[in-house]
């Protein structure tokens, strides 16, 4: 089990990035997949997560900035950031859960750095 995640980079406020994470093995379009950030000296939080079925939840920071969406077929989960603050400047991780019942993580992809300059 794997999941790579992609998309990071540096970007002036404002501005917007497109994350990607690709989960192999099988069973995981059935799953919760997601995305948690952690900044430096700060707990990793819940940035989004998305149900098999498409139903998304946001922390309350993040709604009306950032899409989160899913490609089944390709076991993708996609998070889309437009309007970047400084704050959100985070390495971010992707996250499968284990069942279509359990919103949780299991399973973890490699952080992707986000930067976001004033």
């Amino acid at each position: 089990v794997q999941l790579q995640a992609s998309g990071g980079g540096l970007v002036q406020a404002g501005g917007s990035l497109r994350l990607s994470c690709a989960a192999s093995g099988a069973g995981f379009s059935n799953n919760y997949m997601g995305w948690y950030r952690q900044a430096p000296g700060k707990q990793r939080e819940l940035v989004a997560r998305i149900s098999s079925g498409g139903s998304s939840l946001y922390a309350d920071a993040m709604k009306g900035r950032f899409t989160i969406s899913r490609d089944n077929g390709k076991n993708t989960v996609y998070l889309q950031m437009n309007g970047l603050k400084p704050e959100d400047t985070a390495v971010y991780y992707c996250y499968a859960s284990r069942s279509t019942f359990i919103s949780e993580p299991t399973y973890w992809g490699n952080g992707t750095q986000v930067t976001v300059s004033s």
